[in-house]
């Protein structure tokens, strides 16, 4: 072929190839492959008429141009298809018109087209349905981790996620696809930010705040609860309450120098629970036996309690000088009424009612960690300092035999108990308080009562083990006589007692007699020559002339409450008054006098309670005589109809068990005189201490409660009233409140 028409064959397969190696954009704004050379489009995209362009041609061609320029990549260098020009360092823009023209495509050539074409008309659906595919794949990762979150996978995919995560990092390791969506979600209710830091998560907040108005719900509940079962009162004692001890005098102690024989035993401080103003330093010496292990070596007697009475080291005058001094009972001897939180989670049927059935039921290792924290939590130094503050001048500490030892069959816990009364004599020494040793329970019981440590039958003096477990008190009292016969003890130790209440009215008086003079012939042979202290064991005052008459200082000591007789309960209140001033102090006067009675005589119990409802005063899971509910197996004692006030109406103890701050004034009143009335009447003799200085509950038998309240003096010389008065009638002030 010749002239213009002739077409180098070469030439036009390189076209070819040129034409479908350029870039996407470039092919498809050729004209269709069935139009002629010469017909092609013009610059402004627009097809140029042709008779083989019919209106079907031209809606396919459209349709086909719209999928392709919604699916042509961008044209950024990232996604630009490179021609082989290109490659070699053609710029696409040196092409001539006619390089750019369309070209005839074979048969074979526009199948491909066509198929490249369907193929991109279908990439829309195929990512709808890829996107579709991803969002229910994080659906199903959201709702798995909302699973985890809940707890419900299954129980092997738990344990291998627990053992997979032992490795991991805190934060998770989320997809691409979740992380940016921004729903990354941790563990615990955190939200992690982009700039690292941490925010707490919608489920978070839901938690606290139902949290919050739970308790908001609970506490006002539980707080009534408890008032209701402990008589509406805080006196501002507690067995287990605070913080733990911080023990900081331990840092400085190396365990290897606790010898190998005394670890873990009553001698390895390592394993007390609380040793604030304990010497730590390993000891073994011991004097009568009893251990030293705690003491400090240095000590001071030259305080005094107040500028009304001489510092320690100084002799004082008792008969002329009152003692007037504080009881702290129900701590190194439990007694339930005032401590009621140790019993008050037993069922009564269960017969938890004593220190004995207690420490049965706890068994050896929990009995000793639950009362060494009652021990630690109950008493402290400042119980001391405030007692000071307060005006006393004495302090009657009660403890039991197990402080020193125990015996086959006792599930006491032993010991524990002797560490923290030498720490509660060390305190009063500080403030120059005087102490009164008290023994208030004996082996086998003295008297049956729950503060004796076992309620029921006498097993001292009486019983197959009487005279076994009297010997056994005997034992006691050359250990403990001995220990406190060093000379640190001569002045702050100033009254100790032999027996606390021995039941003379249900034991043969002679043998209780005998008892007493040999356990003080014990007491003098160590050395002591403090004041001696026996009860009157119930018997009355006036029975005890001419008795122990060949035992020298020993003062005789008497418990004075209306509350525990039937026959002076119901007494009204201005009677009550005037019984105290009038009775006791008649009673006083005489047993004072050697020549009327038997001598030296202190009140060493007494409160300004004029009821018997505190809750378990009379033993635990029992009824009151003021109400009437307190049957016994004692026609004597036992108490089954009301015995308030005659005529006053329906007895009831929601009153006298409620908080102090609902008290009328008129019983503030009378309260405030009852309590100043037996102060009075006691200081004729050799003065009083009263029971006791702190309850969980029971604020008419706390000093501490009751001074807070309004209803004791704030000092103990500072009163308002005393028996040279006359007593009002309290007319205004209902009998039952």
């Amino acid at each position: 072929m010749a002239g213009p028409h002739k077409r180098d064959i070469r030439k036009d397969n390189e076209q070819t190839v040129r034409s479908h190696a350029r870039p996407r954009r470039e092919r498809v704004e050729q004209d269709s492959p069935h139009s002629s050379p010469g017909k092609r489009r013009s610059k402004n995209n627009s097809p140029e008429k042709s008779d083989r362009d019919t209106p079907e041609r031209r809606e396919r061609r459209e349709r086909r141009e719209k999928r392709v320029s919604r699916e042509t990549p961008d044209p950024s260098p990232k996604h630009k298809l490179r021609s082989p020009e290109r490659r070699r360092g053609h710029d696409p823009s040196s092409y001539t018109s006619s390089e750019r023209s369309s070209n005839p495509l074979s048969l074979d050539s526009l199948a491909k087209l066509d198929a490249y074409n369907e193929k991109q008309s279908r990439r829309p659906q195929e990512k709808e349905r890829l996107l579709a595919a991803k969002e229910k794949d994080r659906g199903h990762e959201r709702r798995h981790k909302e699973k985890v979150a809940s707890g419900r996978i299954l129980k092997e995919k738990s344990r291998h996620r627990r053992n997979a995560e032992h490795d991991r990092e805190k934060r998770r390791v989320i997809s691409g696809p979740l992380a940016e969506e921004g729903n990354i979600r941790k563990r615990g209710g955190y939200i992690a930010e982009e700039n690292g830091k941490k925010r707490l998560g919608r489920k978070f907040w839901y938690f606290v705040v139902g949290v919050v108005l739970l308790l908001v719900i609970l506490i006002p509940v539980g707080v009534y609860a408890s008032k209701k079962s402990g008589g509406g009162q805080d006196s501002g004692g507690a067995s287990d309450n605070g913080p733990d001890p911080a023990n900081e005098n331990l840092k400085g102690v190396d365990e290897n120098d606790i010898p190998a024989t005394a670890k873990n035993t009553y001698l390895d401080p390592f394993t007390w629970y609380d040793t604030t103003d304990f010497n730590v330093t390993y000891t073994d010496d011991t004097v009568g036996g009893l251990p030293v292990m705690g003491l400090s070596w240095a000590w001071d007697d030259e305080t005094q309690a107040n500028e009304n009475v001489p510092p320690l080291n100084k002799k004082w005058a008792y008969g002329t000088m009152p003692i007037r001094g504080v009881n702290i009972g129900g701590w190194l001897s439990v007694e339930p009424f005032i401590t009621p939180s140790l019993f008050k989670s037993y069922k009564s049927n269960q017969g938890i009612i004593d220190e004995y059935t207690l420490t049965k039921e706890l068994g050896p290792q929990k009995a000793a960690k639950t009362l060494e924290k009652h021990y630690s939590m109950f008493i402290q130094e400042e119980d001391f300092k405030q007692i000071q503050e307060a005006g006393f001048d004495h302090v009657r500490i009660s403890y039991a035999y197990w402080a020193v030892t125990t015996y086959p069959g006792d599930p006491y816990v032993p010991k524990i108990s002797w560490r923290y009364l030498l720490r509660a004599i060390e305190y009063c020494r500080k403030y120059g308080l005087r102490v009164n040793l008290d023994l208030h329970a004996l082996p086998g019981s003295q008297n049956g009562w729950n503060h004796s440590g076992r309620q029921g039958a006498i097993g001292w003096l009486n019983g197959p083990d009487g005279d076994l477990n009297a010997q056994r008190s005997l034992d006691i009292h050359t250990q403990l006589s001995t220990f406190f016969a060093q000379p640190r003890y001569k002045n702050v130790i100033a009254i100790y007692g032999l027996a606390n209440e021995p039941k003379m009215i249900a034991l043969p008086t002679p043998a209780v007699l005998d008892w007493e003079t040999k356990a003080a012939a014990i007491v003098r042979k160590s050395g002591m020559q403090q004041y001696l202290v026996v009860g009157d064991g119930f018997l009355g005052l006036s029975k005890w002339k001419g008795q122990l008459s060949g035992v020298q200082n020993v003062i005789l000591d008497v418990h004075q409450y209306t509350i525990f007789n039937k026959n002076q309960i119901n007494f009204p209140h201005q009677k009550k008054i005037q019984y105290a001033c009038q009775g006791w102090t008649d009673q006083m006067k005489q047993s004072s006098n050697i020549a009327t009675g038997f001598g030296p005589t202190i009140c060493g119990e007494w409160s300004q309670a004029d009821t018997d409802c505190a809750l378990f005063l009379n033993n635990v899971n029992t009824g009151s005589r003021w109400e009437g509910t307190l049957p016994t197996s004692d026609p004597t004692t036992s108490v089954t109809t009301p015995h308030c006030p005659p005529n006053s109406g329906t007895c009831s103890c929601d009153k006298a068990n409620a908080d102090p701050s609902t008290y009328s004034d008129e019983y503030k009143q009378w309260l405030m005189m009852y309590a100043e009335a037996q102060m009075s009447s006691f200081e004729t003799g050799w003065g009083w201490f009263y029971w006791t200085w702190v309850t969980e509950s029971a604020v008419q038998w706390s000093w501490k409660a009751g001074m807070a309240a309004g209803i004791l003096p704030k000092k103990t010389w500072q009163r308002d009233f005393n028996c040279t008065a006359d007593v009002p009638d309290f007319a205004d002030l209902p009998e039952t409140y």
